[in-house]
């Protein structure tokens, strides 16, 4: 039996071992205490109380994101409207209102008033099929039209999905959302969530499926270079020794970019990023939404820091994406603004207020979150298979087609095992 050695827990690595696991021994190797990198749970002293170090949001469109979650058995684990539902909210206008999708291909939600986005044109759809045609070159921001469509629901779709404001994001990479999203119908867009945490989901069931293979699961083992010799990697500097590689072992190198780069020097791939922060507020007590925003769980902001908030239980859970803009702000700064426009937008939607003081706040940036999704990166981007024979990539940063999301690492996963010449189902899923 072939021994794939898989470098990097983040759901890139575990993607390619779940998939390899009935196939091949596996090896992961993991520098950090536990596996998951951008999407696990954990549980904060100053909170007292589990949180995602990042929020996700999964459409029914994810082909690759529900197989991995087959595979596992942890689809339940996820919790959504079951019908494409959006509540969102125009801090600017102080005005709420509901997206609501209707299933079919055919969109018969544009003809109802109540179910549309407030103020939109007809005209404003045309920024549609000029994403889906845009070329390799091209910024969203060419894309899209001025009007209430674009900055109440597409800016912000962009913003999110790129991590890549409006005027550099990839017009490409956003049509490839849209095309199997919005084009799709209501039926691609339901949103989900993960009920329990990230972990819960994503991470734990993982880590079971693994060792029912006997996977070995090696965390707190960094890898701090790769032999090579005659075009293979011969060998792994790790720390906890070497491990020297035989003629039928194979590599997957599932780590960030500027390790990957870092360990493999002919590797080429982006250098320029984009952070993300989160936020998470620790409520006394459970919210009490009415209507949509009980029934979706999330809301979308507009014309605010904020741009999701997501219901956890006790939770308020806040996403800000593209914050490089925001990198001055202090910390403290930066959850006092959130909370008040939290105040706004939710208490209109709640049996019971917001209180006035900010509760125990906890705001996580991550500084390199992902990498920045012009159409100057995304062409940086490699492909899974290497000028190595024994070493495929993996990571939402290679060329998926996707900007860096769950459903993109995932497929990244493997794309590698594919490259590899293991049976995957990159090419069947989508």
């Amino acid at each position: 039996m072939s021994h794939v050695h898989i470098i990097g827990g983040g759901l890139a690595g575990l993607s390619a071992a779940v998939e390899l696991a009935p196939q091949a021994q596996v090896t992961l190797y993991e520098a950090g205490p536990a596996c998951g990198g951008r999407a696990r749970s954990f549980h904060d002293k100053a909170l007292d109380c589990v949180i995602d170090n990042g929020n996700h949001l999964i459409l029914s469109a994810n082909p690759y994101t529900f197989r991995y979650l087959d595979l596992l058995g942890a689809r339940g684990t996820l919790k959504g409207p079951g019908r494409p539902l959006f509540p969102w909210y125009d801090l600017e206008a102080d005005l709420s209102w509901v997206l609501r999708l209707s299933k079919g291909r055919i969109p018969f939600w544009l003809f109802r008033k109540e179910h549309r986005v407030p103020g939109m044109r007809w005209g404003d759809l045309m920024a549609l099929p000029r994403l889906m045609k845009a070329d390799d070159d091209m910024c969203v921001g060419e894309c899209l039209s001025p009007g209430a469509l674009s900055r109440r629901l597409l800016e912000p779709l962009a913003v999110s999905a790129l991590n890549t404001d409006i005027e550099q994001g990839s017009a490409r990479l956003l049509g490839n959302i849209v095309r199997q999203t919005l084009a799709k119908g209501g039926a691609a867009c339901c949103p989900w969530t993960a009920a329990r945490g990230l972990s819960e989901s994503f991470v734990t069931p993982a880590m079971a499926y693994l060792e029912s293979f006997y996977a070995q699961i090696l965390t707190g083992t960094r890898v701090s270079a790769l032999r090579e010799e005659g075009g293979r990697i011969t060998a792994l500097e790790t720390s906890g020794g070497e491990v020297p590689l035989g003629a039928e072992d194979v590599v997957i190198l599932a780590v960030p970019a500027p390790v990957a780069t870092g360990l493999m020097p002919s590797i080429t791939g982006p250098d320029a990023f984009e952070s993300i922060a989160n936020a998470h507020y620790r409520l006394a007590e459970p919210l009490k939404p009415h209507a949509a925003l009980r029934e979706a769980g999330f809301m979308g902001l507009v014309g605010g820091v904020a741009e999701w908030v997501f219901l956890h239980d006790e939770v308020l859970s806040v996403t800000v994406s593209a914050a490089n803009r925001y990198a001055s702000w202090q910390n403290d700064e930066m959850l006092a603004h959130m909370w008040q426009e939290l105040q706004q937008a939710l208490n209109p939607a709640l049996q019971h207020p917001l209180p006035e003081v900010m509760p125990a706040a906890r705001l996580i940036r991550e500084k390199r979150a992902t990498f920045a999704a012009t159409p100057e990166q995304d062409k940086k981007r490699p492909e899974a298979k290497t000028s190595y024979a024994n070493l495929a990539l993996a990571g939402d940063w290679t060329d998926t087609g996707l900007p860096s999301t769950i459903e993109g690492a995932i497929k990244s996963g493997l794309a590698a095992v594919d490259a590899l010449g293991f049976r995957s189902a990159v090419s069947d899923v989508a």
